[in-house]
């Protein structure tokens, strides 16, 4: 009511003057209600009304039969048997073939030359004029274990085929909110230490599929002294992808001047008191690059898309009926 009034007010400042004393009431009357909250809360103690949980997509999410329960051996016993268990297992090391579409811009070698210091024990062959499947069968021949193929668009990747050697399967992401990390903000340099593997929000069957393909790409044995982390994290079916480094910052004593005892700042010789340190800080500082990836087709056995059979596909009109359906 009260907005339908202020857009009465046809003189556009007084409009605007009104506009804002109407939202800042607003603003206070409810940091008081939330302030009375939190009195009636500490008051009460383990009486107190549970905090109220705000509705998101995630938590009202439709009811998916796929989703995998921690304890659920069946899904324990497929993962032990399937293609990527030789590297989480340690039995076998990924290596890596990168490279791109035929011609490609500069922006998308610095993509490139990023992505090979994301992970580890991967190597650039120039694209030419060589058939995909001819490069699967090359990369095979040569001892590779995943072949990954980057397209573009106005000089953009905007795309991720990754195709696993021998027997597949094979996926194709779509990528975008590519940031290079030369352009990040603060940004660190990586070295070649292996990195720690997270792998975030990966609740489905197709999910766990996802995610078990994505870790074939790293080695499982981090070097914890370069303190680097991958980190995909699945959110309504969209992989953040980030690349960090920790970083421990100890706190120095500090020294605090006495000026109050003339007695005290004498025989302290510099007139200053030290306060012991307070611990180690732990921070995070991003390496880059930083991207997205959004899943699209998953097919297996190697790259064939005329005879291959999709294990998994993607069809917006079919699928993409409500925004609380999430497949992964």
């Amino acid at each position: 009511m009260v907005k339908k009034e202020v857009s009465r007010i046809r003189n556009r400042c007084k409009r605007r003057e009104v506009h804002a004393k109407v939202k800042a009431e607003k603003k206070k009357v409810k940091k008081s209600e939330r302030t009375k909250r939190q009195r009636e809360a500490l008051e009460l103690g383990d009486e107190a009304p549970p905090k109220q949980v705000p509705r998101t997509l995630e938590n009202t999410r439709e009811v998916d039969e796929t989703i995998v329960q921690p304890d659920d051996l069946e899904v324990v016993a497929d993962e032990a048997e399937d293609e990527f268990q030789p590297y989480f297992s340690g039995k076998e090391i990924p290596k890596i073939l990168i490279t791109t579409r035929p011609r490609p811009s500069r922006e998308l070698f610095h993509f490139v030359g990023d992505l090979m210091q994301v992970i580890p024990n991967a190597f650039f062959y120039p694209r030419k004029s060589f058939e995909v499947k001819a490069i699967c069968k090359h990369a095979e021949e040569s001892g590779f274990t995943h072949v990954f193929i980057l397209s573009e668009k106005y000089k953009v990747c905007n795309g991720l085929l990754v195709s696993h050697l021998p027997c597949g399967p094979t996926v194709f992401f779509k990528v975008s909110n590519v940031t290079p990390g030369a352009k990040i903000a603060h940004h660190g340099q990586p070295t070649a230490h292996v990195p720690e593997l997270i792998l975030n929000n990966f609740n489905t069957r197709l999910g766990h599929r996802v995610g078990r393909f994505l870790g074939s790409f790293f080695p499982h044995a981090p070097e914890f002294r370069g303190r680097q982390v991958v980190t995909f994290h699945n959110q309504r079916d969209f992989l953040f992808v980030r690349h960090h480094r920790y970083v421990f910052d100890e706190k120095k004593a500090k020294s605090v001047p006495e000026i109050n005892n003339p007695k005290k700042r004498k025989s302290a010789g510099d007139g200053s008191k030290a306060i012991a340190a307070g611990g180690i800080r732990a921070r995070l500082q991003e390496l880059g690059p930083r991207f997205t990836l959004k899943l699209r087709w998953l097919q297996e056995g190697t790259f064939d898309t005329k005879f291959g059979e999709y294990e998994w596909l993607h069809k917006r009109k079919e699928m993409d009926t409500t925004r609380r359906r999430f497949h992964l």
